[in-house]
């Protein structure tokens, strides 16, 4: 008998189709590390980036985390607490929430520190709010005897009633960078990056009521002129609006407080629409890639006042 041929085998058309899209897949995510790579070498910005520290004493967050933070050390600070007692808020709230105001959580725990409604914390609504929830904090922890010289995780346990009490360590070193740049005492420590190039314009009466919700009604922010040196607004475009920030004495320490209030503007800059802060001889811009601050040359204010440039 004759040898019988076998049958030519071809491909199935289902496994072409899975190579064919196993391909496209591939190409587009080697695009897409070329595109990170190259955007990373050249210093081109990036999604909005905020970050406190050096090396490998950094810690790097979001603008978000950092309205977050910067609303949780004010409240601490207005209240007259110490240092010490913002770092325990910021280690809490990055344990509880990562520094985010979310609504959900254990049970029925809400917000930045997790606080539940049924445990006599407040209401969903007030405890969603940041400077309410941050003053219940605080306010629990000024009823701990000594607790500026507990160990962290002591402190903060004694408020909170966590599962999980010795979580709140590992958050203390990024606390304690955040803490120094945020009441002041680390100037021009902090770096971020904001995307206040589009949407709406900055709002010079909702400054006015964050900063008055944060710092205290003596906190508030006057209409500038236009800064000394600053660009020249493009043809039939809306002129610039600037506010200056007066600094008080603080404790005996205007600097300090001025630091304070000019890293609480940066902070919150994408969420209020801020593209420039000035304190002293120093600037901060919003669309700079860098996020850092650089000498403000003749912009430069006496130190008795932050000012600032809303997004138009």
């Amino acid at each position: 008998m004759g040898r019988v041929s076998e049958p030519i085998r071809r491909p199935r058309p289902a496994r072409r189709g899975r190579l064919a899209r196993f391909t496209a897949a591939f190409a587009v995510l080697l695009g897409l590390v070329a595109y990170v790579a190259v955007h990373y070498v050249t210093g081109s910005k990036g999604a909005p980036r905020c970050s406190v520290g050096t090396g490998a004493n950094r810690y790097e967050f979001t603008p978000e985390q950092a309205s977050n933070a910067a609303t949780i050390a004010a409240v601490g600070t207005t209240r007259g607490m110490p240092e010490r007692a913002v770092t325990i808020a910021l280690a809490t709230a990055l344990q509880e929430s990562a520094l985010r105001n979310i609504e959900h959580g254990d049970r029925d725990s809400l917000g930045l520190f997790q606080q539940r409604p049924s445990q006599g914390w407040g209401t969903p609504e007030q405890i969603l709010d940041p400077v309410y929830s941050s003053g219940k904090f605080y306010e629990g922890l000024d009823k701990v005897p000594g607790y500026s010289r507990l160990p962290l995780t002591v402190a903060a346990q004694k408020v909170q009633r966590s599962g999980f009490p010795q979580a709140y360590a590992k958050h203390e070193p990024d606390a304690t960078l955040l803490s120094a740049a945020l009441t002041g005492r680390s100037p021009a420590s902090l770096s971020c990056t904001a995307d206040v190039t589009a949407g709406r314009p900055g709002d010079p009466a909702r400054i006015r009521a964050e900063l008055s919700r944060a710092f205290g009604a003596g906190t508030t922010a006057r209409p500038a002129p236009v800064a000394p040196g600053a660009a020249g607004a493009n043809a039939g475009a809306p002129p610039a609006t600037y506010l200056t920030i007066p600094v008080q004495e603080s404790r005996g320490a205007r600097e300090q407080r001025g630091w304070e209030l000019a890293q609480w503007a940066v902070a919150r800059a994408e969420d209020l629409r801020v593209a420039e802060v000035v304190y002293g001889d120093r600037a901060w811009v919003a669309d700079d890639a860098s996020g850092d601050w650089e000498p403000a040359g003749s912009r430069s204010t006496d130190g008795a006042s932050v000012r600032i440039r809303l997004a138009r």
